[in-house]
């Protein structure tokens, strides 16, 4: 859950999402789930040349499972409270392992 709570802060902020077919999508994140299920809008195609159809297209709906990579912005990432987050779910997940 710590990723898609990680995700949820970075609505309204502008991502770029790279598929496991190759392609770059960049665009404004507007919601994701607990599935990692993304919906962008206002979008670019980082290769428009090759995939040209995408040029008219303004907005869309990527399924978590062909995700590759999400490229985030420096200033929207919070290193500290992130590191403090991960701590504490390691921290949760080994102190109910034994009930």
């Amino acid at each position: 859950m710590l990723f898609f709570s990680f995700f949820k802060t970075l609505v309204d902020h502008e991502v770029t999402i790279e598929l496991k077919n190759d392609l770059c999508i960049t665009g404004t994140l507007k919601s994701v789930d607990q599935f990692l299920n993304i919906k962008l809008d206002e979008i670019r195609v980082k290769d428009e040349a090759r995939y040209p159809h995408l040029a008219a297209v303004k907005n869309v709906f990527i399924r978590g499972s062909v995700v590759r990579y999400v490229h985030l912005p420096a200033n929207a990432v919070d290193t500290a409270l992130l590191e403090d987050a991960t701590r504490r779910e390691a921290g949760n997940a080994a102190g109910g392992k034994g009930r």
